[in-house]
């Protein structure tokens, strides 16, 4: 399954963010600069999201008897994007950013300036491998509120006990290399063309029907609720 989605100003936190020292005074400082928190239950640290950034789930099956391998997951969301998008004076390279906001391994970036990440999220059968890929908008502006937000939850500590010291700088938008996806319509066009595997028909609704998938998605919802709950007492 494929899902491409965005939200408006937001800042989707990762679970160690919601244990800064100085939380309070870090989401009021993420609001001063126009965006709203909201917990994930993917692993990593806080990205943004707005209209000039395509977030993408990759959702595959990992069946128990062959198994798919944490870095091979990633690896098959940095190919797609290679084949989608990289040429010889434009490689996509996937090493961590750390100056940058959510670093990782996996962080892919052109001529080291990080355009995307990627997380993973893995559940009994299944795997869905989420990318966030800052298309177009004013990436040093989206680094400058995840910069602020650190350092208010930080404070004197700015930079350290595992939370990166972010540089906006070290950022950049697919369009900057790359003008001719310089919309959010053009990129997901050229991710369908360049899909990994068998493209599977756009009706799901006899998935819809599947028994009892309404009620785990209210289980899962509940929980979602309940992980930003911290949000909800500050």
């Amino acid at each position: 399954m494929l899902h491409f989605w965005q939200m408006e100003e937001r800042v989707i936190l990762g679970m160690k963010d919601t244990r800064l020292p100085h939380l309070k005074d870090a989401v009021t400082s993420l609001e001063k600069h126009g965006y709203e928190p909201i917990v994930r239950s993917a692993g990593g640290l806080g990205v943004v999201s707005d209209s000039g950034v395509l977030n993408v789930s990759l959702i595959l099956p990992n069946p128990s008897e062959a198994k798919i391998a944490i870095d091979e997951a990633y690896t098959q969301m940095w190919q797609w994007l290679q084949r989608a998008f990289a040429t010889a004076e434009q490689p996509i390279e996937a090493y961590e950013i750390p100056d940058s906001y959510c670093p990782g391994t996996f962080d892919l970036s052109i001529h080291g300036k990080k355009i995307a990440g990627i997380a993973q999220r893995r559940i009994k059968k299944g795997i869905a491998v989420m990318l966030y890929l800052s298309v177009n908008g004013n990436q040093l502006a989206r680094g400058a509120a995840m910069r602020a937000f650190y350092q208010a939850g930080l404070q004197a500590d700015f930079g350290s006990n595992g939370y990166p010291p972010v540089d906006p700088n070290v950022m950049a938008n697919l369009a900057d290399f790359l003008p001719e996806y310089d919309s959010i319509e053009a990129v997901k066009a050229r991710l369908l063309a360049t899909m990994p595997g068998q493209q599977l028909a756009a009706d799901w609704s006899d998935f819809l029907k599947t028994k009892g998938l309404l009620a785990e998605f209210e289980h899962q919802r509940t929980r979602m609720l309940a992980r930003n709950q911290i949000l909800e007492e500050l």
